[in-house]
């Protein structure tokens, strides 16, 4: 019997698993090397925004250039909101054939609302309803706030296929799938279509492993080596199965890379993880098997060293170890939040340097 053949380890996990990733940019140079090895979708958020444009400044400045000549008015964030929106587009159109192949259930392009807006429900609900507007295989991301929460039911009910982000923990994520059947209900009672809807809910599993490691610096805990790494897969394993009891169509989503484990260990889960272009060279040049791990539980003393050691292991790790007012002052929340407003204002601010440049400099 001939052997079957695959391109990479990555195409060979879609191939044989029910494991899907997307490229955790919109990049076009690392979007269309995704796509080639299996990736059925993209991602972006502020930070990644700004260093595609860093990046790919060839490719856009003569457009950016054009959209401040063109619209006289504009302030520098309606130049930046206007550039985002493009950017995506673009990933867009080149997921498109993977859109139709996959009957509208993949293919999408995740586009962030304003970092700024997540105390504001109705900002972001009105944001998200704009930018699914954009194009017919845009996700739209929202923070797994209080206010995020409320947000994501609306934007489901109004037919917004939603990624739920600056999410860390069972309890984020078992919030984000209750308000998302709420909206999905909410259609279905009134006869709206809900046949091409596949919301997800992101897992930065990453960002609550580099909390945790904060922790043990910030209040001098001594840890063995590697276990807090394994936090955020701990928490993803645990959630999953939640998902399952409860019939919930949201699909778990991992992210925020650190070490080949947020790969490997997540094989074989029906989820979908968001890679980067980085590792995802890096996992395609390794020797790492491509076999189902994801039902391997996370190593019992490690979990138990963890949730011994850290509260904030304990509340992430517990499905009531939060509460939805408590999600807005989580450490990884404010982190991740502040990261993303931050690097909103640097994004502007590269915008404003092409509208107003530094006279002083030739």
């Amino acid at each position: 019997m001939e052997t079957l053949k695959y391109k990479c380890p990555l195409h060979q996990m879609v191939s044989t698993t029910p494991t899907d990733f997307w490229n955790d940019s919109c990049s076009v140079e690392e979007l269309t090397y995704a796509i080639g090895n299996g990736a059925v979708g993209a991602t972006t958020n502020p930070t990644i925004v700004l260093g595609v444009l860093k990046k790919e400044m060839p490719l856009w400045r003569e457009r950016i250039n054009t959209i401040i000549r063109e619209n006289a008015d504009w302030d520098e964030e309606q130049v930046t909101w206007k550039l985002i929106e493009e950017m995506a587009i673009r990933g867009a159109e080149l997921l498109y054939p993977v859109f139709e192949r996959e009957k509208r259930l993949k293919g999408r392009i995740s586009i962030q609302t304003n970092p700024q807006f997540y105390r504001n429900a109705e900002a972001i609900v009105r944001q998200a309803a704009h930018f699914a507007s954009l194009a017919p295989n845009m996700q739209v991301k929202i923070p797994v706030t209080r206010a995020g929460i409320q947000a994501i039911e609306e934007a489901t009910y109004q037919g917004v296929n939603i990624n739920a982000t600056v999410s860390f923990t069972v309890p984020q994520a078992l919030a984000v799938g209750a308000a998302v059947e709420r909206g999905l209900k909410r259609r279905e009672a009134e006869g709206k279509s809900v046949a091409d809807m596949s919301p997800v809910c992101t897992l930065m599993i990453g960002r609550l492993d580099d909390w945790l490691h904060v922790l043990e610096k910030r209040d001098n805990i001594a840890m063995a080596p590697g276990y807090s790494d394994w936090a955020g897969l701990a928490c993803m394993k645990r959630a999953y199965p939640i998902y399952q009891a409860r019939g919930y169509r949201t699909r778990l989503l991992s992210a925020a890379y650190r070490h080949h484990l947020h790969w490997s260990e997540l094989i074989g889960g029906d989820i979908v993880q968001t890679i980067p272009y980085e590792w995802q060279k890096q996992f395609n040049g390794s020797s790492i098997e491509v076999k189902e791990r994801f039902q391997d539980p996370v190593p019992q003393l490690i979990v138990d060293t963890l949730y011994a050691t850290f509260a904030d292991f304990r509340r992430a790790y517990e499905p009531d170890g939060l509460t939805i007012d408590e999600f807005d002052s989580f450490g990884p929340t404010v982190r991740t939040l502040r990261n993303f407003i931050g690097s909103y204002h640097d994004l502007v601010s590269l915008i404003r340097d092409l509208m107003l440049p530094n006279p002083d400099v030739k």
